[in-house]
């Protein structure tokens, strides 16, 4: 009697699976960078000069509120220059979240009749981010040498920041992309949730003002130790970093990407079907 044997091939699903995946479809996602950034700014009047227009409006209303009115201290650092260094990894961060959670249903024909590892789509969204933050970070310069602030040491630092506020935000993006095919009230409510964002994050204010006893709780929230982190290496000798802020948004991101590279594999195999 012959025995039947049964194989099941499965996918690999381990985290250097998915760097290898990035690295061998790596032109594609040159080429989804490059459509998503002529197709983010085609027929605006105004163009890349949106990546400019947004941060300094946003920085001379928050200079107002915070600063004139609300007096708000800012350790000796020029208002303008504590808010526009929040600014800088807060636009990264809120147009990489918005960006990818929508990828995957803005590129619905992609997703239901090519092959390739879908997780390349959110990943795009990245690099439509550095290149509005080079171009705010160009503008941050010409402010500091206006105040005439200069970059120390501390400098070194900016590409580990950067990269903490890559890996969260696409960690956040791979979260919503995977939940946005099935439940597309996320698409009403990431805007909104960012709005809120903006207030309860030190963007507009320095997050000494918290209180020492709700200092934990509100470092829970890892844009806390990333924007501070901005600010101390961006801000001059003026500016302090509490390590603590630090530790956990290192920790808060890992496990945030970690856990949404999981999320998004679990249900790759599902997006052609349902969206």
């Amino acid at each position: 009697m012959k025995k039947s044997f049964q194989i099941t091939i499965e996918p690999e699903r381990g985290a250097a699976h998915f760097f290898r995946e990035l690295y061998d479809y790596r032109e594609l996602l040159v080429f989804l960078s490059i459509k998503d950034v002529l197709v983010r700014y085609k027929q605006t009047v105004f163009g890349v000069a949106w990546a400019v227009m947004r941060p300094v409006l946003t920085m001379a209303i928050f200079t107002f509120i915070f600063g004139k009115l609300a007096k708000m201290p800012s350790h000796g650092i020029p208002y303008p220059v504590l808010v526009f260094t929040a600014m800088l990894p807060w636009q990264f961060f809120s147009n990489t979240v918005a960006e990818s959670s929508n990828s995957l249903i803005l590129n619905e024909n992609m997703v239901s009749k090519v092959f390739f590892p879908k997780i390349i789509i959110p990943t795009s969204a990245v690099m439509v981010s550095l290149l509005d933050f080079f171009i705010s970070f160009a503008l941050l310069v010409g402010m500091l040498s206006y105040y005439n602030i200069w970059f120390n040491v501390r400098i070194v630092f900016l590409p580990f920041f950067l990269l903490l506020l890559t890996m969260l935000s696409l960690g956040i993006g791979y979260w919503l992309s995977a939940l946005n095919v099935k439940y597309r009230d996320f698409r009403y409510v990431i805007p909104f949730v960012l709005q809120i964002g903006l207030y309860v994050t030190p963007v507009g204010f320095s997050s000494t003002v918290v209180p020492d006893k709700w200092k934990l709780f509100y470092s829970l929230n890892p844009m806390v130790g990333i924007i501070e982190g901005f600010r101390w290496v961006l801000s001059g000798s003026s500016a302090e970093l509490y390590t603590m802020e630090i530790y956990l948004a290192i920790f808060i991101t890992l496990l945030i990407l970690f856990t949404g590279v999981w999320f998004f594999n679990k249900n790759e195999s599902t997006f052609a079907d349902i969206i």
